[in-house]
């Protein structure tokens, strides 16, 4: 990466923690205050008014800075004129919007930088948690300024996995016995970024995750160490016309390769 390239990156990771802040401040306010709910067709997940305000917050502060840089969130609806930007931003205004309407505080504003499908620069701020997510290409991950590492642990030691119990039970005897599961963590990206802070090992993405849920953890698991990847081991591709991905696994890079070949090994029944 040239320094040209790393001045840039570093300057859009400024302006999107300062748009991550902003939106987590909006949305924190909703917090616990019965916001307005309604349900999307696709799939009956909740979309509240919340959302919708720190979305626009994003939007507002986001699109004026650069407004050469394309658009996907979730909370927008999707225009064809992204897939001719070789830079755009993918947001999540509250990755976990049933924690946030439950009242639980596993919750996170989502934004990333992706250019030519691979995130350079992104943030998750977690406002009830008091949490800042932070890295660019090349650099180092940061949560609230202090570096992250992944785990150090090794195959022989217990796994801390966020994975579900159905998926668990499929998985070799060898490989289950060795597993410790964590409880359900409602927010996909603050799970990713549970692997990037050393408090997992590992997760495993069931199919159907989208490009705002993990732009902007996929980087800064990257930076601390570790890898997202799908099943045959390669890195998701962002900005593509389909924005839905099959099963992914995040984990320490040390331990990818292990994870992979327990849930390719899986049985299905």
């Amino acid at each position: 990466m040239s320094d040209l390239d790393k001045a840039r990156w570093q300057s859009d990771l400024a302006l999107i923690a300062d748009a991550a802040k902003e939106a987590g401040a909006v949305a924190f306010s909703f917090f616990n205050q019965s916001p307005e709910v309604w349900w999307k067709n696709e799939d009956r997940s909740p979309v509240s008014a919340a959302d919708f305000a720190a979305n626009k917050t994003l939007e507002t502060i986001l699109r004026k800075a650069r407004p050469d840089y394309g658009w996907l969130s979730e909370e927008t609806e999707d225009a064809a004129d992204r897939l001719s930007r070789e830079t755009l931003f993918i947001v999540d205004p509250i990755d976990g919007t049933r924690a946030f309407l439950g009242g639980q505080k596993v919750w996170c504003v989502s934004v990333a930088v992706v250019h030519r499908g691979r995130p350079v620069a992104g943030v998750l701020y977690a406002p009830a948690l008091e949490e800042l997510y932070e890295a660019i290409e090349g650099g180092v991950a940061l949560k609230n300024g202090v570096p992250l590492i992944v785990s150090a642990a090794g195959p022989e030691e217990i796994s801390r996995l966020a994975i579900g119990e159905d998926v668990l039970k499929t998985l070799p005897p060898e490989f289950r016995d060795r597993v410790r599961r964590e409880k359900y963590i409602p927010s996909l990206a603050y799970r990713i970024a549970m692997v990037a802070d050393g408090r997992l090992e590992g997760t495993f993405v069931k199919g159907n995750s989208h490009d705002w849920d993990l732009a902007a953890a996929d980087l800064i698991l990257a930076c601390a160490g570790g890898g997202l990847v799908d099943l045959a081991g390669k890195p998701v591709v962002y900005n593509l016309a389909n924005v839905t991905h099959e099963a992914l696994c995040a984990a320490s890079e040390p331990r990818l390769t292990e994870f992979l070949a327990a849930f390719t090994g899986r049985r299905d029944s």
